[in-house]
């Protein structure tokens, strides 16, 4: 019997979803620390080259086979690579569920923190980083953790249009909002402008540096939500009229341009605020797992802000605000996407919303009560994000690039034509650069993250522990690739007309 589903009412309401996938917390706090790490403007030049070279492409293949499948990651893979592929769709899905078990812990922070900045507690605190231990050394983190992942599991209740698409047609344009108004005011305040300058000037010894291009492409990778397998999802609801390559080109370069307000904002407001050790701050990404950049040191900052505490609590809860409404939209579409899986796989929508989020909640709790632990999964699952982009390209490589290029990507009611150079790079230029990112994290862990224990699977930051935790994964999907295809194949699936 065939399923009626529900499908975005507009391209707008589409493109900010999607747009919603790719904002997120890394665009605040990874975005302005990397590039600071980098030289600014050096980081930017490959920043943006990758772009082209890696979000795009990525992002019009999910696209094209989430609007021509209409099935979630794994029935996508089974279709356009083959029954046999099937487990590499249920890995590229479970990579991002399990970041949704932490992710959700993440978006509990960002609502703990819009509270005591609401209430001033925040900004009268004299000790950011006790304030920021206490909280993550106590079971409050629990709490929010139970809140967020509510929060978004009402949104997917509510569907695809009243909840996905309203939600998103809110909180985006609001965030971008936050973003021009905390822009404005921190390059007006005095010494701005040597942040600026810092951001968008490149210097041709670090341009040179090969470690910045990997760092480039890194936050390629994990910023624009480019493989993750949640634009496949959401594209399963496209209408059949949709421009799958002006919404790829219009999702990556909005994504890039929220970064770089966010840069814009906080290097700024560093320079003006702190300078001379600001910039150090900036750099070391002050606490526990590279968050102290906006739950320790900007806090410290809004602080510092001329106008007094009212105005220096209105911007620290515009700010948080901001963040929370980044990574709720993330969180919803990592949600999303388990509920199709399971929905594909025949269990009734509720049922499955209900299993995701239960199943959210426990496993995040972990990750809630022990940074060491979310530390490991952020490690492990961040990288495995390479792994979901790889299959990607796979899939279409194994349909036939140029195949899929002329039926799926250039389809009727497309206005940009994608050209050959598009078969090139989902070829041969996203393998290659999956094989370096990986290789290159590995190196890291080998020579500097842990040099004695690299190998053990033990180890937070070890390439034991990636490979432990990757095969077991992959190990169960293998065996059970049979039965999860066989049942999503023998479901109907409606289109949009």
């Amino acid at each position: 019997m065939a399923r009626e589903k529900e499908f975005f009412t507009s391209r707008w309401g589409m493109i900010l979803a999607v747009i919603g996938i790719a904002v997120g917390t890394g665009n605040v706090w990874r975005f302005s620390r990397i590039a600071a790490q980098n030289g600014g403007g050096s980081f930017l030049i490959p920043w943006v080259l990758f772009l082209f070279l890696w979000s795009i492409p990525l992002i019009i293949a999910e696209f094209a086979i989430g609007k021509s499948t209409r099935y979630g990651t794994v029935g996508s893979l089974a279709k356009i690579a083959g029954p046999r592929y099937g487990w590499m769709g249920a890995f590229i899905g479970f990579v991002a569920t399990a970041i949704m078990f932490y992710y959700s812990v993440v978006t509990g922070w960002c609502i703990k923190y819009l509270s005591t900045s609401v209430t001033g507690t925040l900004i009268s605190s004299s000790d950011h980083l006790s304030l920021w231990e206490n909280f993550t050394g106590s079971y409050e983190p629990l709490f929010f953790h139970f809140i967020a992942m509510g929060i978004g599991a009402f949104v997917i209740y509510r569907g695809v249009v009243k909840g996905i698409e309203r939600t998103n047609r809110i909180l985006i344009p609001a965030l971008l909002v936050i973003l021009i108004t905390l822009a404005i005011r921190a390059v007006t305040l005095p010494g701005a402008w040597e942040g600026i300058v810092y951001l968008f000037t490149p210097s041709m010894e670090t341009l040179l540096d090969y470690r910045v291009w990997l760092s480039a492409l890194t936050q390629n990778a994990w910023d624009t939500g480019a493989g993750w397998g949640l634009i496949l999802t959401y594209a399963v609801y496209a209408r059949q009229k949709e421009d799958i390559s002006l919404n790829a080109a219009l999702t990556a370069f909005s994504n890039n341009s929220v970064s770089l307000l966010a840069g814009i904002t906080i290097f700024s407001t560093v320079f003006a605020l702190a300078p001379g050790e600001g910039i150090k701050e900036l750099i070391s990404g002050q606490g526990s797992t590279n968050t102290g950049l906006a739950f320790i040191f900007l806090p410290q900052l809004f602080g510092k802000m001329p106008g007094g505490a009212a105005v220096q609590t209105f911007f620290s809860t515009i700010f948080f605000l901001g963040l929370a409404f980044a990574a709720m939209t993330s969180l919803i579409s990592m949600i999303e996407l388990a509920v199709r899986t399971f929905e594909d796989m025949g269990l009734e929508r509720k049922r499955s919303l209900a299993f995701v989020a239960t199943l959210g909640f426990l496993l995040g709790i972990p990750s809630a009560l022990s940074l060491a632990f979310f530390e490991n999964q952020d490690w492990v699952w961040g990288i495995a994000l390479m792994i979901s982009g790889g299959f990607i390209s796979f899939g279409v490589v194994k349909y036939g690039a140029d195949r899929f290029r002329r039926e799926a990507i250039n389809s009727a009611g497309t206005d940009i034509q994608i050209g050959k150079w598009y078969n090139t790079i989902i070829t041969w230029v996203i393998p290659a650069q999956v094989l370096f990112l990986i290789g290159w994290w590995f190196y890291l862990a080998i020579t500097s993250f842990d040099r004695e224990g690299w190998w053990n699977p033990f180890h937070t930051y070890s390439v034991g522990t990636c490979l432990l935790q990757w095969g077991i994964m992959i190990g169960l999907f293998v065996l059970a690739n049979n039965w999860m295809v066989k049942r999503i194949m023998s479901r109907e699936v409606s289109h949009a007309d």
